[in-house]
């Protein structure tokens, strides 16, 4: 029985209009509608009423009822904040809010948390006077006061992100200078009160939700920073009950090579238990503590962060299951479908993670025709490449894009024999993972890192500094200026027309 996620951000109202369209198109005799009407509902295909095509709405999207899956929406949008499209305050307060924490939009940078900071220099009152406020400034004592005079506002929703006080704590970021003890002595005063350990809420009605952990250790796609003193402050929400299974602290900490966070989160039950308050909340649309590890083995593989792996590893996550799409997702990354670890390591170049598998017990990888010749040409073994070069034109359907991968490994050796090959140097794909999406070329990859040496490279083999990427309309010389890469600039601006 076929079923598809269902859509970011759903909305009740869209999915009621699905199902009335798909009891008029049943009732028409559609054939793609009545092929849907019998994956999903017990009478086969055929008419259905207004509650059967609700039915096979639910059904298709993986829920066994419409009250079901009606009752998931609705939590959803009982959580559901959109902090970065609040641009006004009514009030001081307010204003101090809003400015002082990360709310994960455009505008997260120093200049908005200077501006709270002056504000609350300049109306301390008005901070002292608010729960929320005196929770983000870190003010214990004024918080103590306030959480006497009104018990229960310790959990009240408030301040311009309709949050609770604890995740204003965790997630300001206007006071670099806001000692240990203060931060700690708010987030004690928070939880004595019953403020939750697991308060957060969902960005836009996507899941994973931002939790006050997640707040705490901050990161990101933008980078953002962490808390002044997140590693504290998480260990207290841990230990005050906070769930370690966190999908998107561990995603937004991903990126980076420090792996304080992964020891953290392993040591207060990374990987057990049940998955926590959310997953009861959002079921099996919340990944569960064995696919959290196992995401973060992919990742961590994929990126060669052998330390990471071996701490996975050792935490026991599997390492010789093959990956596969999850059902009623997308298939969105091909180079990891029925691949073990160990074989994902060695078709990504990633000599390190692959070492710290089989170190861990992980089997070798066994590969064979054009997925051993990507692993020869990336691990530079030239009699290898030579011995398998009648499967390129295989390889190459199957990973067009591998010369913009290896560019962001900065396996420059291995451009050259892949060109050689017939690889296109101009070919698009994505940097971040290992994925035929076209974004990007090799080019805009080394221009943005500032890889002089691997722009040369590339230019001399047929780059294309004209070329426009699909995201963001630009050229190799526009990522350069864009990420302040001046030597690279330098080099493409001669080269670029217009």
């Amino acid at each position: 029985m076929a079923t598809a996620r269902l859509p970011d951000d759903p909305n009740l109202a869209q999915l009621r209009k699905l199902a009335k369209d798909i009891r008029d198109l049943a009732r028409a005799g559609e054939p793609s509608v009545l092929e849907l009407v019998g994956d999903h509902h017990p009478d086969g295909p055929g008419p259905v009423s207004l509650a059967g095509a609700q039915l096979v709405v639910a059904r298709h999207h993986g829920f066994p009822s419409w009250a079901a899956l009606r009752r998931h929406v609705e939590t959803i949008g009982l959580y559901r904040r959109a902090p970065d499209e609040v641009s006004a305050a009514d009030d001081i307060v307010d204003e101090f809010l809003l400015l002082a924490c990360l709310r994960y939009g455009a505008d997260d940078i120093p200049s908005r948390w200077e501006r709270a900071r002056r504000l609350a220099a300049e109306h301390p009152e008005a901070v002292r006077s608010s729960v929320h406020a005196a929770a983000a400034a870190a003010d214990a004592d004024a918080l103590a006061a306030l959480l006497d005079a009104a018990p229960g506002s310790a959990t009240a929703l408030g301040g311009p992100y309709h949050w609770e006080p604890l995740l204003y704590l965790t997630y300001a970021r206007h006071d670099p200078e806001v000692s240990e003890a203060a931060t700690l002595k708010a987030a004690r005063l928070l939880l004595a009160a019953g403020a939750d350990p697991n308060a957060g809420y969902l960005w836009h009605g996507l899941i994973p939700p931002f939790t006050a952990l997640t707040g705490a250790l901050g990161g990101g796609e933008g980078g953002a920073p962490p808390h002044p003193h997140a590693i504290t402050l998480a260990r207290a929400l841990l230990t005050a009950g906070a769930d370690a299974n966190d999908g998107q602290a561990l995603y937004n900490r991903q990126f980076s090579a420090d792996d304080t966070h992964v020891e953290l989160l392993l040591a207060h039950g990374l990987g057990r238990g049940d998955g926590g308050p959310w997953r009861t909340r959002l079921g099996d649309a919340q990944d569960s503590p064995v696919q959290l590890m196992r995401g973060q083995l992919w990742w961590a593989v994929t990126h060669d962060m052998a330390g990471r792996v071996h701490l996975l590893a050792v935490h026991g996550t599997d390492i010789d299951a093959a990956y596969e799409a999850p059902d009623g997702r997308p298939a969105f990354l091909r180079t990891s479908h029925g691949r073990t670890p160990a074989e994902l390591a060695a078709i990504c170049g990633c000599p390190g993670a692959r070492d710290a598998l089989t170190a861990a017990g992980a089997s070798p990888p066994e590969l064979t025709g054009p997925e051993a010749l990507i692993a020869a040409v990336l691990a530079g073994d030239v009699p290898g490449v030579d011995r398998l070069r009648p499967h390129a034109a295989e390889a190459r359907r199957r990973r067009p894009g591998l010369v913009v991968w290896a560019a962001s490994r900065k396996a420059w050796g291995a451009i050259p024999v892949l060109v050689k090959l017939g690889f296109d140097v101009n070919a698009m794909a994505r940097v971040d993972i290992p994925m035929e999406q076209a974004w990007e070329t090799a080019l805009h990859s080394a221009a943005g890192d500032g890889e002089v040496d691997g722009v040369r490279l590339l230019l001399d083999l047929g780059a294309d500094p004209d070329l426009h990427d699909a995201r963001f309309d630009a050229t190799p010389l526009g990522w350069a200026e864009h990420f302040g890469q001046a030597a690279t600039a330098e080099l493409l601006r001669p080269l670029t027309s217009g």
